[in-house]
């Protein structure tokens, strides 16, 4: 790893959209990287290179002297960056040109083109981060709502890592108390298994709290996807425009009006949620809507929850009773959308919950969202009141810890010797160290950090 980390990196670290942007980003990492600038970078007058200071100049090519682009340099020199190297920011003009063509000098004055991850992966190799605050910056990059920001913000600070090092510290304590009995047994007293017993309950209490925050993590990462579904003109396109507050869907009184799955992103609850408006299912001639229908259906399969829609003028039909059977393994909601053109509810199966809309009238929404939630079971996801979540990973290596916590409790029970209980103590350590980075592997590095973006 040492000689991995002695080479100096580049690569673009903002986002590059054509004629978009204002400010494009070259960044660079390694023991040259200020020679590199020194060699293309000429700053106004007589600036000061110095670390933390931001220089106004020109990025020049070194063989021709041609201006690339007017810039500013920042520098940040080693240990006060992000990746505790020296570490060398091109502020550029926005676009695609200007930072390609920055970028492309700086590796041919010797830098390397960084990998996906490979600063952040720097920056814990040196102990910036620990292995969580690495993964959180990852999902503060993808977080799709203020939640899930926060969530990710949270564990950059620290607060995920901060109990996980207290649960191994008291791993650990243990450990060296049975050990000192198996090598010093008759110059120590005996240990106090009744202490020992009730301070593994206590871990595993902890590690179960702590687990309880993995499914709020998943949806705020991956968000939810919700298909609308229903026979044709029963309100779904309504009911979509609606719920996002746009014109997404074309509507008419027309069936069949949606050929193709339309899709919104919306935010329920801090949670993203992916919104599917799909074709009204029916046997249909025309082979366009034959394939909407298609369509339709396998946007209803894969859906982590569908939004049966039917119309309350018509109540409950065998068009219905069809589309219900395909779509009955899926977690449901039924929509009784129009319920402004009736004056009693029409009779349902026994399907809940069930959710009263008026789409045209923009009405029912907040109940809908609330059913969502509940249906999801936001508030358990709550239960840990914490304000940072777990990502699968980390829930994986909590699950192996809580195993063995388990069976080091049992082989105390069962009055197995010493050796048995340093085998499983041993089991839980290894466990959590892997959520933190006291104990990973490179291969696990490689998976974490392959998901990250080349420039961060």
């Amino acid at each position: 790893m040492e000689a991995f980390r002695q080479d100096t990196i580049a690569a673009i670290a903002t986002a590059i959209v054509p004629q978009q942007g204002s400010v494009g980003i070259v960044r660079l990492s390694g023991g040259e990287a200020v020679s590199i600038a020194r060699t293309l970078f000429r700053a106004a007058g007589r600036q000061v290179w110095e670390s933390h200071r931001i220089l106004y100049g020109n990025v020049r090519h070194p063989a021709t002297q041609q201006t690339i682009d007017e810039a500013l340099l920042l520098l940040m020199l080693a240990p006060r960056s992000y990746t505790r190297e020296d570490v060398v920011e091109f502020h550029c003009h926005g676009g695609i040109m200007a930072v390609q063509q920055v970028l492309q000098l700086c590796l041919e004055q010797g830098a390397r083109l960084a990998q996906p991850g490979e600063f952040t992966l720097r920056a814990f190799l040196n102990g910036r981060l620990d292995l969580t605050q690495a993964e959180s910056v990852a999902d503060l990059v993808g977080a799709e709502s203020p939640q899930a920001a926060q969530t990710a913000l949270a564990g950059l600070q620290g607060k995920l890592a901060h109990p996980i090092r207290q649960l191994r510290s008291t791993c650990l304590d243990i450990l060296a108390e049975v050990e000192a009995r198996i090598d010093f047994e008759e110059d120590l007293p005996p240990l106090n298994e009744a202490e020992i017993q009730q301070q593994l309950t206590q871990v595993s209490a902890q590690v179960n709290q702590i687990l309880l925050t993995a499914d709020r993590g998943e949806l705020l990462r991956t968000g939810l996807k919700v298909a609308i579904v229903g026979r044709p003109n029963v309100g779904k396109s309504s009911l979509l425009n609606a719920w996002s507050r746009s014109d997404r869907a074309i509507v008419t009184p027309l069936p069949g009006t949606t050929r193709d799955v339309v899709e919104s992103r919306l935010v329920v609850g801090g949670i993203p949620v992916q919104v599917l408006d799909t074709a009204g299912i029916r046997d249909a001639t025309d082979q366009v809507e034959q394939i909407g229908v298609e369509r339709s259906r396998q946007a209803a399969q894969s859906a982590d929850l569908v939004l049966l829609t039917i119309d309350a003028a018509s109540g409950w039909t065998d068009a219905d009773q069809q589309i219900y059977q395909q779509v009955s393994h899926r977690p449901i909601i039924l929509v009784l959308n129009k319920i402004d053109l009736v004056q009693t509810q029409p009779l349902l199966p026994d399907i809940t919950p069930i959710v009263q809309t008026a789409a045209a009238q923009h009405q029912g929404i907040a109940a809908l969202e609330q059913a969502i939630l509940a249906k999801v079971q936001i508030d358990s996801l709550q239960a840990a009141n914490l304000d940072w979540a777990i990502n699968q990973r980390q829930a994986a290596a909590l699950t192996r810890a809580q195993t063995a916590l388990q069976q080091v409790q049992e082989t105390i029970t069962h009055q197995l010797p010493l050796d048995f209980w340093t085998i499983d103590l041993r089991a839980a350590i290894q466990a959590l160290g892997e959520i933190t980075g006291e104990e990973v592997t490179e291969s696990v590095l490689d998976r974490i950090f392959s998901r990250f973006c080349i420039g961060k």
